[in-house]
Formats: structure tokens, C-alpha cells, sequence
């Protein structure tokens, strides 16, 4: 079950592509927060939504807001993801326990082993405030995020 506009968003800790630990808690006070899941690097669609959101980068990381992108992948090949696409904001692996994240958050597809693409916009107190979640082939516009973030 995804997780509802108005709750708490669930708590994580995880690795981005360079190995740093990263928890949600550590916005609260301090910024709201796009979290992004996506199914997995080096795809088309992944790709190409990736590469949009680095493309518009300071409406998604700036005093007042941070990005954090979400993938089963292992931290290492986020990392070369990273590198080849020229994405400078964190790459966050929900690898192992695989999926724990995605499934607190209830966008983790079992059958496939991945994340579906779940957006979630948590504002400073840590509560949910807007979300979308899409199917595997299924972009998201980015200009809903923006229009999202403009009302907290």
C-alpha cells in the first residue's frame, strides 16, 4: 500500500553513489524533500526522467528543497550511472535489504524486483504532502513536482 498524502513519511538510511549514508530524518527542520524511486539505471525512461530532473536542478536542490533518487541498484553501479550522465545530486541504493525502502514507502514491485516510479514531496516536518505513483514504461512531469513544491 503507498503511502497516503498527510502521513509521516517512513524513516530510511542508505548509501548513495559514493558510499555516504543518507537518512530522510536528517532533512526534518532543514529542507522539504523529493523523493524520487525509480526502477532501475542505465534504462530509457529512467534515464531520460534522471537527466531531466538534472537538467532543472535548482528547482529540485537549493536552500529550501532536496532531491534524493532511489533505485534497487547496488551503489557501485549508481555510481558509474552517475559519472556517464553527469547526475550531481544523490543516487540513493536501496539494495540490500533489497527494496526495504521501496516497500515502506509500498512502491517496491515484487514481481519484478524493482521500485515502481513513486514520487514523494515531504515537506520539513517529515509529512507526506503530494505524491504520484506510475507504472515501469510511465514518465512523470516534472512540472507537477514543481507545482507541488511551490505550495508548501
Amino acid at each position: 500500500m503507498t503511502i497516503e498524502v498527510g502521513t509521516k513519511a517512513p524513516d530510511f538510511e542508505l548509501k548513495t553513489q559514493h558510499g555516504e549514508t543518507v537518512r530522510l530524518s536528517d532533512f526534518r527542520g532543514e529542507k522539504n524533500v523529493v523523493l524520487l524511486f525509480y526502477p532501475f539505471a542505465f534504462t530509457g525512461v529512467c534515464t531520460g526522467e534522471l537527466c531531466a530532473l538534472r537538467d532543472e536542478l535548482p528547482k529540485f536542490v537549493n536552500d529550501d528543497v532536496q532531491l534524493l533518487a532511489v533505485s534497487n541498484d547496488s551503489p557501485f553501479s549508481l555510481r558509474v550511472f552517475a559519472e556517464q550522465e553527469g547526475l550531481e545530486y544523490p543516487l540513493l541504493s536501496d539494495f540490500w535489504p533489497h527494496g526495504e525502502a521501496s516497500r515502506a514507502y509500498g512502491v517496491f514491485d515484487e514481481e519484478k524486483g524493482c521500485a515502481v516510479r513513486g514520487t514523494f514531496i515531504i515537506d520539513k516536518e517529515g509529512v507526506v504532502r503530494w505524491t504520484i505513483v506510475n507504472g515501469l514504461p510511465d514518465a512523470r512531469d516534472l512540472n507537477e513536482y514543481v507545482k507541488a513544491i511551490d505550495t508548501l
